[in-house]
């Protein structure tokens, strides 16, 4: 229980004491890796590729301009700008300079961190600007004058929060905020939202929409589509479930979908992703299903429904983006993309898109749907460096921007595998060897949260690990959406274990296969991928030669007390209920750390401003295991947020450590 935890403290997060044990902590970890030359140079490596001047600058279509948020070695904490098309087109753009972060933060005094900016449609003269003290999830919101370049004196401003904002027109938002008690909910997000005028006080902003205390979350945004200007709320009862309604006339119409069904409106057009299998009359459709209706008809009544995508055992929808006229389709079949794209006024009717590598990714970047089928697709694989390319649908796609090489890939060969978990179920992953044999292996996956893991380029990853001789391997385990929602959902709560026997047969797999062996196989992962990672080190010790565990959840005992942990209880499950305790106890990290066992090497990284998942979970654990005497590392940025890196330098170190310790570790 909590009050016997004699680590407790630790959770303190700015308390000095817990501070002093942090500095402690990171002192004996830079002593002793920090000060190899193969460190020296990692860290060099890495912040070269981070900081390239040649990188692609990816965009944002507003209007007549691209908007980019631009990090390099002269301009650590960022530029907002933006260029025209005609200008991206060139080698080295014109870019008007719009908000410059560093010499903001300077000015003020302040560890400012981009998190983005919302501007105004149509018109798109004023933007709502995101800054956050260190990089946390809790933000300070300013208007912006995208015309002057400066903040707008006396605009929308909001104090440090975890806000929702967003434009109904120029005098008049929707924001959920700190409006006082009882304004957030258990897990630290909007409860309620209300309508703030231009040049009233806060205070006096009016309630549209309350969702419950234990909600994640509220939420109420304005869709200005000429001719289909709507406005929707709701909340979300859990992280997988949503109530939404169309706000008119001041009357809530609720859209009558399953709860766990994802819908978008565009113009006359509503889509409906089932995550669970639905019975509508006399039919059912599967989990991960995308159906599309006409708005006005469905929320008459009618349920005249379109099958726009049907998955299959091997096929699953990754993403749906709209242009004007159409609607663009990427799909994964056995984790590899494909492109479509769907013409609602022909019946629907599919066509292919170029996708890039076999053994690739393709990524919608994005679109223009108020007034034209333009996109903008990026394209690249494990050692294939991106491409960005720009096209309107039924035209032809010009290259815009393409990567240089940040690594020499040449001899490397890139396969996917099938491991058998213990239930039978065949798990894909990938594996990218380099020219030499012998070397180490890194193991890496997620498995949580629908996410999933695709084979894209890392300019990171090639110069720290692949073209030094290390080979790298990327698990698609349950948890994820490789395979659509059942993919995850079969893997929730009381099935949780199966995320663990799945990572675990792919690392047996590639010992069977004489891929690496159990000393040189390494492994890592972050947040979710974490808690996996603890798992790893606590109920399959004997696989692994060492561990990275990043930004981890760690003690699922008391999760859901700690900042955003009680938004996750639908993926984990409640602690506090004795039945569903009695499954997460069996796998909880912290809880499952005890004597005389033979764990690996293992290094924890987190970040003292990450107010998504405590840093908590990773100080208590490596205190425990230090006080049973075993071989453990730690390091805290002291800003970062959960990236645990600010700004590029601290990210350079933070993968340099990694790679340092596996490097070491791994006897290579």
């Amino acid at each position: 229980m909590a009050d016997e935890d004699p680590f407790l403290w630790l959770e303190d997060v700015t308390g000095e004491t817990a501070l002093d044990w942090v500095r402690a902590r990171n002192a004996e970890t830079l002593e002793e890796m920090g000060r190899s030359e193969r460190f020296t140079r990692l860290q060099a490596e890495l912040r070269e590729v981070l900081d390239a001047d040649d990188r692609i600058p990816y965009v944002r279509r507003r209007d007549e301009y691209f908007y980019n948020f631009w990090q390099d070695a002269d301009n650590p904490r960022g530029l907002w700008r933006r260029t025209t098309l005609e200008e991206y087109r060139k080698e080295r753009p014109a870019w008007e300079i719009l908000l410059d972060v560093d010499a903001l933060a300077e000015q003020e005094g302040e560890n400012w961190v981009w998190q983005g900016a919302t501007v105004l449609r149509p018109g798109f003269r004023r933007a709502l600007v995101e800054l956050s003290r260190g990089g946390a999830d809790a933000t300070v919101v300013r208007e912006f004058d995208l015309e002057s370049r400066e903040f707008v004196p006396d605009g929308f401003q909001l104090p440090e929060a975890k806000s929702r904002v967003g434009w109904i027109n120029e005098d008049l938002i929707y924001v959920g905020t700190d409006f006082g008690e009882g304004s957030l909910t258990t897990s630290g997000y909007p409860r309620v939202m209300k309508e703030w005028r231009r040049g009233t006080p806060l205070s006096e902003a009016v309630t549209v929409y309350e969702g419950k205390l234990e909600d994640v979350a509220a939420f109420a945004y304005h869709d200005p589509t000429p001719g289909f200007e709507r406005d929707f709320v709701g909340s979300s009862p859990d992280f997988y479930r949503v109530h939404k309604y169309l706000r008119t006339d001041g009357e809530l119409v609720r859209i009558d979908v399953p709860e766990d069904a994802q819908t978008e409106v565009h113009r006359e057009w509503l889509l409906i992703r089932t995550r669970s299998p639905w019975q509508l009359e006399d039919r059912v459709y599967e989990a991960g299903t995308l159906l599309a209706a006409r708005f006005d008809d469905y929320l008459a009544g009618s349920r005249e429904l379109t099958v726009v995508f049907e998955p299959d055992a091997h096929t699953s929808l990754e993403a749906y983006d709209w242009t004007r006229n159409h609607l663009l389709l990427t799909t994964l079949s056995d984790v590899r993309t494909e492109l479509h794209v769907l013409t609602p006024a022909e019946g629907w009717r599919r066509e292919p898109m170029p996708a890039g590598p076999e053994l690739g990714v393709a990524q919608i970047v994005d679109t223009d749907p108020d007034s034209s089928d333009e996109f903008l697709v990026s394209t690249s694989g494990f050692t294939d460096p991106p491409t960005l390319s720009y096209g309107h649908v039924g035209g032809a796609i010009e290259v815009l921007k393409q990567s240089p090489e940040r690594f020499d890939s040449e001899g490397m060969t890139v396969d996917q595998y099938f491991a058998t978990s213990r239930d039978g179920t065949q798990i894909p992953y990938f594996v990218v060897r380099p020219r030499a044999e012998g070397g180490p292996t890194m193991l890496t996956g997620y498995g949580g949260f629908e996410v999933s893991r695709l084979p894209d380029y890392s300019g990171v990853l090639g110069r720290g690990w692949l073209a030094r001789g290390g080979t790298y391997v990327l698990a698609n385990i349950r948890g994820g959406g490789e395979y659509g929602p059942s993919w995850h959902t079969q893997a929730m709560k009381e099935n949780r274990y199966l995320v663990y026997e799945d990572f675990a047969a792919v690392a047996r797999d590639l010992v069977d296969r004489g891929i690496t062996t159990r000393e040189k196989l390494g492994t890592h992962g972050g947040s979710n991928g974490g808690l996996l990672m603890g798992v790893m080190l606590t109920r399959y010790p004997e696989l692994f030669g060492a561990i990275v565990c990043q930004v981890p959840l760690l003690d699922m005992r008391r999760y859901h007390l700690l900042l955003a942990g009680a938004s996750w209880m639908a993926e984990y499950g409640d602690p506090d209920d004795p039945e569903q305790w009695e499954y997460i106890g069996k796998y909880s990290p912290y809880q499952n750390v005890h004597s005389g066992r033979d764990y690996p090497p293992t290094l924890f990284m987190t970040s003292t401003r990450d107010d998504r998942v405590h840093p908590g979970h990773a100080r208590k654990m490596v205190a425990k295991m230090r006080e049973l005497g075993y071989d453990v590392r730690y390091h805290e940025n002291i800003e970062g947020g959960h990236g645990a890196a600010a700004d590029n330098e601290q990210l350079a170190q933070k993968w340099a450590l990694l790679f340092e310790f596996l490097w070491s570790q791994l006897k290579c």
